[in-house]
């Protein structure tokens, strides 16, 4: 397996800006974690084409009927997973469509389990039995020399799965074995090696614009609304009829009653304000157009 020297990764340098960390104020510390987490934005900003590259394949990859795979260990593994917990909830999608795996299994999510990244077989096994050919599977490590997302990686490739690489340094072995590699180098810690920080965050930021985008052109936003968001409690439920009002113009009255109606679903309701149609109607609209609510709207409109 091809290896890289960990003094030569930019996230394990010493930062310059804090060497003397432990001898700052508690004011000069946030200070100075706040002005190296601004240069975080700009340092995904540099990255943006290869983001791009990389979303517009996943896209077909889904459109196709395949499901996205984030694989990693750690704080990297930990924002995969919460990446995928938050698309059912958000996008209305199956748990199955976005799946986090990391390295030491659902255990590692909570406790720190850090010689399982190690374990590139792991990785292997780990993608052969969960993805296929159909899939897309992103291999997720700040530093991009992480056996296990390899070995993940190295699988996927096998099996013939669009592969992706993110991590945030340059020139990495786990970019060496993806399709797609998004390289977001955010220099070094403030607390050296501690990638929970800006390369965390940076990570986050990456896995938004991927699931965020990809949801949006399955249409699963109506302009800037989350018109598939699941009203699971009080909160969401109140959402949806704000949601309804924001779409149509209704009275809160009336949203509130057709959102009712149509189960809490919000495309359901729109789509029976906007067409004055009944909730069977509108389902059969998003049936029709595989439950993307711009064709629906389309659909509605030609018929």
């Amino acid at each position: 397996m091809t290896s890289m020297k960990t003094d030569l990764l930019m996230t394990e340098r010493r930062n310059e800006k804090s060497m003397h960390l432990d001898s700052l104020s508690i004011r000069d510390i946030v200070d100075l974690m706040n002005k190296e987490d601004h240069t975080v934005a700009a340092s995904v900003q540099t990255a943006l084409p290869q983001i791009t590259d990389a979303i517009e394949a996943i896209v077909q990859v889904v459109k196709q009927g395949g499901r996205i795979f984030y694989v990693g260990a750690g704080t990297s593994g930990r924002l995969g997973v919460l990446d995928a917990s938050e698309c059912p909830p958000t996008f209305g999608v199956e748990p199955e469509l976005v799946v986090g795996l990391i390295a030491g299994g659902e255990r590692a999510i909570t406790r720190s389990i850090e010689n399982a990244e190690d374990d590139d077989e792991a990785g292997r096994r780990a993608v052969a039995s969960n993805a296929t050919a159909a899939d897309a599977v992103i291999g997720v490590a700040a530093s991009g020399t992480t056996p296990y997302v390899i070995g993940a990686l190295q699988e996927a490739k096998r099996i013939g799965a669009l592969t992706v690489a993110l991590s945030c340094n340059v020139n990495t072995p786990m970019s060496g074995e993806a399709e797609y590699a998004i390289e977001v180098p955010v220099g070094p810690e403030i607390v050296t090696g501690s990638t929970r920080l800006k390369a965390g965050t940076a990570t986050k930021m990456v896995l938004n614009m991927i699931t965020t985008t990809v949801m949006i052109q399955l249409g699963k936003v109506y302009g800037n609304l989350m018109v598939n968001v699941q009203a699971t409690n009080e909160k969401l439920r109140n959402r949806v009829v704000r949601i309804v009002k924001e779409a149509t113009g209704a009275e809160e009255e009336i949203a509130a009653t057709v959102t009712h109606q149509a189960g809490g679903d919000a495309r359901a309701a729109i789509l029976m304000l906007q067409y004055d149609i009944g909730y069977e109607e509108a389902v059969r609209a998003l049936e029709e157009t595989g439950g993307h609510f711009g064709d629906a709207m389309r659909y509605l409109a030609q018929n």
